[in-house]
């Protein structure tokens, strides 16, 4: 695992500092490994929609409510076996 030095403004810091207070975290650094997760699920929520919009708009089937838990999951494969595009 490597090492990341970060300045944080004194809010932030303070932040950082409650929540280890707070004893949800026992380090600053598993908060930043938290909101980088979070940020990496959103990005692939954002990525997924499309694919679920998709999905719904198909003539193929009806889709029921318990239907969308597999489409997600479909979707996220899908989107792992897609290489990395960034433009």
């Amino acid at each position: 695992m490597r090492s990341v030095n970060i300045s944080l403004p004194d809010p932030l810091k303070e932040f950082g500092d409650d929540r280890i207070a707070e004893r949800r975290y026992r380090r600053v650094s598993e908060h930043i490994h938290e909101l980088i997760q979070n940020n990496e699920k959103r990005d692939a929520d954002q990525r997924l929609l499309p694919l679920l919009i998709e999905g719904l708009e198909s003539d193929e089937s009806e889709l029921m409510l318990h239907d969308l838990g597999d489409i997600r999951k479909e979707a996220l494969a899908r989107l792992v076996e897609r290489p990395n595009k960034k433009g």
